[in-house]
């Protein structure tokens, strides 16, 4: 039983080598470049619409407006990143469905990388809403002793998207195995769809999370517009 797909090997040659994280990683993206494209190359402005269109803009919509609700208020702006980071986990967890799929989301390489893109993009944003230093000010408030605790709660709360992500798909996919070895076929069927269900969860907490982290980056400049509209 392999504990990551990055212990799964399919090509080494010296210190190169090409794992199943690696493998999986760029199908996934292939998989939804592909599929973008395929949704998207005859969109309809009519009533009469596709029911991949139509599936589409549900998921659309639907992610819209849970970024509205987290606080943002252009929740299109947003969208590009918090989307793609939804659409990625998700897929790579419902696929797990498939015999012999290894979810990327299963390696701590794969979700700490997921984890700094969120890391990434919540100064920049912020940097767009309030200004460099109107941003970076944010991390001496209320004081300016909170200004080492505000820097290690970044790094933590970018560990801890990492690991809680990792830890959930692994120890699923774990569970399962071991059903599936010590107990009739019937209830690791159960247990998979439960997977399912778990995965899809976890893309939308991580999701979530990254909603809140960037909503907070960007809540001086929101505040600060909701007040001169209200003189």
């Amino acid at each position: 039983m392999n504990l990551s797909p990055d212990q799964i090997i399919y090509w080494q040659q010296g210190f190169l080598s090409l794992n199943a994280t690696i493998v999986f990683t760029w199908a996934l993206m292939l998989l939804l470049a592909v599929g973008a494209r395929f949704i998207t190359r005859n969109l309809s402005t009519d009533l009469e619409r596709s029911r991949w269109q139509n599936l589409l803009e549900t998921i659309v919509t639907t992610i819209v407006q849970q970024i509205e609700e987290v606080g943002l208020s252009q929740p299109r702006r947003y969208l590009p990143f918090l989307g793609t980071l939804f659409l990625f986990i998700t897929a790579a967890n419902l696929c797990m469905i498939i015999p012999g799929y290894e979810p990327p989301t299963g390696s701590l390489s794969t979700t700490a990388a997921l984890a700094l893109c969120v890391f990434v993009a919540v100064p920049l944003f912020g940097i767009q809403e309030q200004g460099v230093i109107g941003y970076f000010k944010s991390y001496a408030k209320p004081t300016m002793f909170m200004l080492p605790f505000n820097i290690i709660s970044e790094i933590s709360r970018t560990l801890a998207l990492a690991v809680r992500l990792f830890g959930n798909i692994m120890s699923g996919s774990m569970i399962a195995a071991i059903l599936l070895s010590i107990t009739p076929f019937f209830f690791p069927i159960i247990m998979e769809a439960l997977g399912l269900l778990t995965g899809m969860v976890q893309a939308y907490i991580f999701t979530i999370l990254a909603t809140v982290y960037i909503a907070a980056a960007t809540r001086v400049r929101v505040s600060r517009s909701t007040d001169e509209a209200k003189e």
